[in-house]
């Protein structure tokens, strides 16, 4: 599952105790396991072998440039949604030829950036999205290659309501009946020859993927026998992550059904792309915060860290489940697995709570845990995905710092942020140099 593990009473990440991180860099902060992201990243390869496919990580779900190196040195690409994401990418020395540009709202200027970059291809969302990348492509004088995102509508049977984007009636997609008008179109600046689908995320089964992919291929013979050519399909991401010992399949178990599907599309020259995201980096991330008080509100207890919805907003955008525990419990207490209700004596209920002013900064409600003292850190498991990406500066509070651990080497990828950072962009140089001066320096 991951490198994230406890010896002798304290939480390691590969050869790092998570300790010595939290002394070091302070709390809260994001620490990675740079083993555990290379390996799930290469089991999408290895799973679904017999299609080949290419595989490109879905930036938005941690991107971080050390880690999308990673991405690059094990051959893969990305997978981005806005310009940002794009610069990302290529700053971390992923190939242009190898990224996907997907999302709803793609800009003029974001298109014509990854079009001067050499983005592999675009994944269209609407006839008017796909009349304004022709614009700009022919005034450019370039071509760009581009699939059309289908909305099958189908989703996961367990996917949140707010995570599903394969529904007819959201915003994503195209209606799976508009689509040959697109490709009868035949924009002059553009090579229109791929489908592409993304259901939401997580998906914890393979049977949503079965059914989206047989509308997909049955609409690729309908385009093939008018004249269409479609080189390639994106079956995007969602593959569940293990939030919880032994929740969702594997990768295997998800290959097993859309790998038989698709092979007929590969034996006849056909490309495969997938897109994974959560299921490379929530598992490969923790986030640690330490207990700044314990209180009673009623007749519930409450634990106050230093780690909140501006830190991580997951848990209070989609009341998602994520397994928190102590780095250094009690030998009784060392967890035997993930999961949201354990079998040990001696816990009792608490709620985790944030330092942000809204009533809905919890990392987790009525969660059974030891007993717990301040100044003592707990780690928010499954937190690399979605995690830092998600962070903001509400309430002006600095983003945490990102840490990388590398078998026994931890190394800052990214430093915590100063109050300065917080107000930069709202200066001149010269007005910035001054304030600073001035808070440095306060009158007598």
């Amino acid at each position: 599952m991951d490198d994230f593990h406890y010896e002798n009473g304290s939480l390691y990440c590969e050869d790092v105790r998570l300790r010595d991180v939290a002394a070091e860099f302070g709390t809260p902060v994001y620490v990675y396991s740079r083993g555990t992201f290379d390996r799930h990243l290469s089991e999408f390869r290895t799973a679904f072998a017999d299609l080949d496919p290419q595989i490109r990580y879905a930036v938005k779900a941690c991107g971080n440039v050390h880690l999308l190196r990673e991405v690059s040195a094990l051959g893969a690409g990305a997978d981005v949604v806005s310009g940002g994401e794009l610069y990302r990418a290529l700053s971390a020395g992923i190939p242009a030829e190898r990224v996907v540009f997907a999302g709803v709202g793609k800009t003029r200027r974001e298109m014509a950036e990854a079009i001067e970059a050499g983005v592999g291809h675009f994944n269209v969302e609407s006839a008017a999205e796909l009349e304004t990348l022709n614009a700009v492509a022919e005034e450019m004088g370039r071509t760009a290659r581009a699939a059309i995102r289908v909305n099958p509508d189908v989703s996961g049977h367990d996917t949140p309501d707010k995570t599903t984007t394969g529904v007819r009636g959201n915003k994503f997609g195209v209606d799976l009946e508009d689509v040959p008008a697109l490709f009868d179109r035949a924009l002059g600046s553009i090579q229109l020859d791929g489908l592409h689908i993304h259901l939401g995320s997580p998906i914890y089964s393979a049977e949503p993927y079965a059914k989206a992919l047989e509308k997909v291929l049955a609409l690729a013979s309908r385009l093939r026998e008018s004249g269409s050519e479609i080189r390639s399909i994106n079956i995007g991401g969602g593959f569940a992550a293990q939030y919880q010992t032994g929740l969702g399949p594997n990768l295997d178990e998800y290959a097993a059904t859309i790998v038989p599907i698709l092979a007929p599309f590969v034996a006849g020259g056909g490309q495969v792309l997938i897109e994974p995201g959560r299921a490379v980096a929530a598992n490969a991330g923790v986030l640690l915060t330490e207990i700044l008080f314990l209180k009673e509100a009623g007749n519930r207890h409450v634990a106050i860290v230093d780690a909140g919805m501006s830190s991580f907003m997951r848990t209070a955008v989609y009341d998602a489940f994520h397994f928190i525990w102590p780095i250094e419990p009690d030998e009784d207490h060392v967890p035997p697995r993930r999961a949201e209700h354990l079998e040990l004596d001696g816990l009792r209920t608490i709620d985790v709570a944030g330092p942000v002013c809204e009533s809905s900064d919890y990392l987790g409600r009525s969660r059974d845990l030891p007993r717990l003292a301040s100044g003592e850190v707990l780690c928010v498991f499954g937190a690399g995905a979605y995690g830092m990406a998600m962070a903001s500066h509400y309430n002006s509070m600095p983003r945490p710092p990102e840490v990388l651990i590398d078998g026994g080497e931890a190394q800052l990828i990214r430093r915590r942020e100063t109050y300065s950072d917080l107000v930069e962009a709202e200066f001149s140089l010269a007005e910035l140099s001054e304030q600073l001066a001035e808070v440095a320096n306060p009158p007598a």
